[in-house]
């Protein structure tokens, strides 16, 4: 098992910034790979951006050159920096790990979700 604890949410006026972080723990963390999902209301829950252990990032769609995924092995943490926010980022993000040592990017960890709200 994976526990994920997310935190860093916030409200924040379009331009600026904010980091959020995940805390990994359990027996099943190792070499998972993480990501950062969102899902805005009446919207479906999509991949935002994602690290393998020892792995290049990944970046998907609008977030593209204004966030920055990282992840601390000795920490078992990973973070997600974001800047240049848009009201369009407003969402809950959640954190997500795959199985360890898996080979796709099938999400089956997750955690509670961290609210970010970008004002105009």
């Amino acid at each position: 098992q994976v526990q994920l604890v997310e935190s860093g949410g916030g409200l924040v006026q379009a331009g600026g910034s904010l980091r959020l972080s995940c805390a990994a723990s359990g027996s099943g963390y190792g070499n998972n790979a993480m990501g950062w999902h969102r899902q805005a209301p009446g919207r479906q829950r999509e991949l935002v951006a994602a690290i393998r252990d020892g792995g290049s990032p990944i970046y998907v769609g609008s977030v593209k050159g204004r966030f920055t995924i990282s992840r601390d092995n000795f920490k078992n943490t990973v973070s997600l920096e974001m800047s240049n926010l848009k009201p369009d980022d407003t969402a809950v993000y959640y954190c997500a790990a795959t199985r360890a040592n898996g080979s796709n990017w099938a999400w089956v960890y997750w955690g509670q979700g961290t609210q970010v709200t970008v004002s105009s």
